[in-house]
C-alpha cells in the first residue's frame, strides 16, 4: 500500500473509534441520568411525606391550642354568667328590701300624719280651754290678760337676769379652772403621741483622712488643687496641724456637704488635679440636688401630704442641710408637723391642713436667693407663690407674730413650733451664754426689794423667787411675779417661755426648854 492509502485507513479507523466511544458515553450518561432521576423522585417523595407529616402535626397543635383557647373563653364566659346571676340575685334582694322599706316608710308617714292631726285637734281644744280660763281669770281678778302678761314678763326678766349672772360667773370660774388643765392635757398628749429623737444632726465640717500624707496630695503643687477645690465648692478648706483631719469652713451646709463628698471621692480614687476636681464637684452637685428632691418626696409621703408643688418639695428636702440653734431644720419641721396634726385632731380641726402648715412653716429659711426679710414672711410669700391655701399661708407667716393670725391653724403652728424648739435636747446653746442667761435672771429678781433668794431651774425655763413674808404681802407677791415676768420679757432673750413663781411663806417658830 502506498502512504496515502495508509493515511486514509488511519483516518477511517480513528473515526470509527470516535463513533464507538460516543455511543458508549451516551449509554453511560443516559444510565446515570435515569439513576439520578429515580433518586430525586425517591428523595422528593420522602420530603413530601415529611412535610405532610409536619403539616399534620402543626394542624393538630393549632387545633389543640384553638380548642384550649375556646375552652378557656367558654369557662370565662360561664364564670361571668355566674357572677351576673349572683349580682342579679343580690340586686333582686336589695330591690325587695328597698320595697319593704318604702312600704314601712309609707306606713310610718300615715301614722305620723294621723298623730299630727290628733295633735292639731288637741291643740285647738287646749287653746279653747285656755281662752275660757283667761276669761274667767279676768272676771275674777279684775285684770286684763295683757296686764297680767306684762307683770309676769317683768318678774321673769328679773329672775332670768339674776340666774344668768350667776351662771356666767360659775361658767367663767369653771373655765378658769379647767382651761389650763385641758390645754396642758392636749399639749402633753400631743407630745407623748409624737415619738421624736433628741439627737441633733449637724452638717459635717471635719473631713477625716487615713494619714497626713493625703494632705499634700489635696494641696497639690503650689496649692493648685486646694485652690481649684475652694473655687469649685465655695468652701474654705483648712489644712493645719490637726492630725488626720481637714476642716471644711463655710456658712452653707449644702456646700460643705458637696465639698466633703467630693473630697471623699477624690481621695478614694487617688486622681487629684484641677480638671478632675471640677468634674467630681459637678457630679456631686447633681447628686446632692437629686438627693434633696428625693428627701423632699419621701418626707411629704411619710407625712401624708399630697399635691405639693415640686419647688416646695425641693425646699423641704433642702431643710435636711440646714440647722437652727443646732437643731436640724427638717427634723424640727417634721416634729412640728406631727405635733400640729395631733393637736388639731384633739381640738376637732383639720389635721391634714395643720400638718401641712407645720411642715412648711420654716421654708423661709431655705430659699435660693435669701432676701433680707424675716423667714416667716419669706415662707408665706413662697407658699402664696405656689398656690397654697390662704389659711396655711397665714399660719406660716404668723408663727412668729410678724403678721396677724386670721386662721385657727396659725396658733397651733406657733405653739407646736415652740414645743419642738423648747423641749430638752432639741437645741444647742453655748455654755457660757447659757450660764450667763441664768445668772442674769437670778440677778434681775434679786434687784427687787423683799426678795431673799432666787433659783433658775428647769434649764432656765422657770424662775423661783422666795420673798420675806414680813416685807411683801400676798397681793404684792402677785404684782411682783407679773412685773418680774414683764421685765424678763422686755430685757432678756431666751428660747420658749419662762415661768416666774413667787413663793411667800410664814414661819412660826417656838422652842421647848
Amino acid at each position: 500500500m502506498g502512504p496515502l492509502t495508509l493515511a486514509i485507513v488511519a483516518v477511517v479507523a480513528a473515526a470509527v473509534a470516535a463513533v464507538g466511544s460516543y455511543f458508549i458515553v451516551n449509554r453511560s450518561t443516559e444510565a446515570r441520568r435515569k439513576k439520578i432521576l429515580s433518586q430525586a423522585e425517591a428523595d422528593g417523595e420522602m420530603i413530601k411525606k415529611e412535610k405532610t407529616l409536619q403539616a399534620k402535626e402543626r394542624f393538630i397543635q393549632l387545633k389543640s391550642e384553638h380548642d384550649r383557647t375556646v375552652s378557656e373563653r367558654n369557662q370565662r364566659i360561664s364564670q361571668r354568667e355566674q357572677q351576673l346571676k349572683t349580682e342579679e340575685n343580690n340586686l333582686n334582694q336589695q330591690r325587695g328590701e328597698l320595697d319593704r322599706r318604702v312600704r314601712e316608710q309609707s306606713q310610718l308617714k300615715e301614722q305620723m300624719e294621723e298623730r299630727i292631726a290628733q295633735l292639731d285637734r288637741r291643740k285647738e281644744e287646749a287653746d279653747r280651754i285656755i281662752k275660757e280660763q283667761n276669761v274667767r281669770l279676768e272676771q275674777i281678778g279684775g285684770m286684763s290678760a295683757e296686764d297680767a302678761k306684762n307683770i309676769l314678763i317683768e318678774n321673769m326678766k328679773s329672775e332670768a337676769q339674776a340666774e344668768a349672772i350667776t351662771y356666767i360667773n360659775d361658767t367663767l370660774e369653771d373655765a378658769r379652772l379647767n382651761a389650763g388643765k385641758e390645754a396642758k392635757r392636749i399639749v402633753v398628749q400631743s407630745i407623748q403621741r409624737v415619738a421624736t429623737e433628741t439627737a441633733i444632726e449637724n452638717s459635717v465640717t471635719v473631713f477625716n483622712i487615713e494619714s497626713d500624707e493625703v494632705k499634700g496630695r489635696i494641696i497639690g503643687r503650689e496649692g493648685r488643687n486646694i485652690r481649684a477645690l475652694e473655687a469649685a465648692t465655695g468652701v474654705e478648706i483648712i489644712v493645719d496641724d490637726t492630725p488626720e483631719a481637714i476642716i471644711l469652713s463655710g456658712f452653707d451646709p449644702v456646700r460643705r456637704e458637696i465639698a466633703r463628698l467630693a473630697l471623699h471621692q477624690l481621695v478614694t480614687d487617688g486622681r487629684i488635679h484641677p480638671a478632675r476636681i471640677e468634674e467630681v464637684v459637678s457630679k456631686v452637685q447633681k447628686q446632692i440636688e437629686e438627693e434633696i428632691v428625693e428627701v423632699g418626696k419621701r418626707t411629704v409621703i411619710d407625712m401624708g401630704i399630697h399635691n405639693l408643688h415640686p419647688e416646695l418639695i425641693r425646699l423641704v428636702g433642702k431643710m435636711k442641710y440646714r440647722s437652727s440653734y443646732g437643731q436640724n431644720l427638717l427634723q424640727h419641721s417634721r416634729e412640728t408637723a406631727n405635733l400640729c396634726g395631733v393637736m388639731a385632731s384633739e381640738l376637732g380641726l383639720n389635721a391634714k391642713a395643720a400638718r401641712r402648715a407645720g411642715l412648711l412653716h420654716d421654708i423661709g429659711k431655705v430659699p435660693d436667693d435669701e432676701p433680707e426679710l424675716p423667714h416667716a414672711i419669706i415662707g408665706r410669700k413662697l407658699a402664696e407663690k405656689y398656690n397654697e391655701r390662704p389659711d396655711i399661708c397665714n399660719a406660716i407667716g404668723a408663727h412668729h407674730e410678724e403678721e396677724e393670725m386670721t386662721s385657727l391653724i396659725a396658733p397651733i403652728v406657733q405653739v407646736c413650733d415652740a414645743i419642738s424648739g423648747a423641749r430638752p435636747g432639741a437645741r444647742r446653746e453655748v455654755v457660757e451664754s447659757y450660764i450667763k442667761r441664768l445668772k442674769g435672771m437670778e440677778d434681775l429678781a434679786m434687784s427687787y426689794d423683799g426678795v431673799m433668794k432666787t433659783y433658775a431651774i428647769q434649764a432656765g425655763r422657770e424662775l423661783r423667787v422666795i420673798v420675806g413674808s414680813d416685807k411683801i404681802s400676798d397681793a404684792q407677791a402677785d404684782i411682783l411675779s407679773h412685773d418680774l415676768a414683764k421685765k424678763i420679757q422686755d430685757e432678756m432673750t431666751y428660747p420658749g417661755q419662762v415661768k416666774v413663781t413667787v413663793i411667800r411663806e410664814t414661819r412660826s417658830v417656838s422652842y421647848a426648854k
